[in-house]
């Protein structure tokens, strides 16, 4: 483990089913080639234009990806953007595999590991967009400070995010529902773009949903969609 990777420790199951034969061979076959790799020098800027084969027209990242249906689903629909996504559970990451090979997508990247470490190497302004789509609500206080969304985290991202870069965030947890918003509203490099209650109650006809949400509407919990733009 390098100095860097001991810095945090990502909190969570890494493996919940054990994998089946052809999704572990899907890892090893398709995540070398899609894989971003960490510098060891904590002071390494990296390029994210440069995870593509071809040039990107726009970067969009998005963290904590789960089964990865909303990425693959964006990737396909925006071929010409490069889509970066963050991931530690290994079940997630097989899915999206899955998802870019039955799709045929060139245009995904994947990091496993903590999104907070890529945003230390990041330079400023290079990000497009980026996504937090119904993160682990850590609900309990002692573990409050596993949340991603964070003053400092949030410091971090608005530093990569280009100025008018959009923001979405999405949680069906009442409690983390509050706790992003009045972060979010306080922090200064973030302005929230809703103007009427439709505009946080449902999604935008360009924001797919992903099987966390479906699940959330059918066990009774109404989730908040939050569009938030770098100042």
């Amino acid at each position: 483990m390098s100095s860097q990777e001991s810095q945090r420790k990502v909190y969570g199951r890494r493996v919940g089913r054990p994998l089946r034969e052809g999704l572990r061979r899907l890892i090893e076959q398709e995540l070398p080639a899609r894989a971003i790799p960490l510098p060891d020098n904590p002071g390494q800027t990296l390029d994210p234009q440069s995870f593509f084969t071809r040039k990107p027209d726009g970067i969009w990242l998005e963290i904590g990806f789960g089964g990865g249906e909303h990425l693959a689903a964006q990737a396909e629909a925006y071929p010409g953007v490069g889509m970066i996504g963050v991931e530690f559970f290994r079940n997630g990451i097989a899915a999206l595999l899955r998802e870019c090979r039955e799709r045929n997508l060139d245009n995904v990247r994947i990091l496993e590991d903590d999104a907070r470490l890529l945003l230390d190497h990041l330079p400023d302004d290079c990000l497009d967009r980026a996504y937090l789509l119904f993160p682990d609500p850590w609900p309990k206080t002692r573990h409050h400070k596993r949340r991603f969304i964070q003053p400092q985290t949030l410091d971090a991202l608005a530093r990569a995010l280009k100025p008018g870069a959009e923001f979405r965030l999405a949680s069906d947890d009442p409690g983390y529902q509050v706790w992003m918003l009045r972060h979010m509203m306080d922090h200064a490099a973030f302005e929230w773009t809703a103007r009427r209650p439709q505009d946080w109650q449902q999604r935008s006809r360009d924001w797919p949903a992903t099987r966390y949400e479906e699940k959330a509407i059918a066990q009774g919990r109404q989730p908040i969609f939050l569009k938030f733009r770098r100042r």
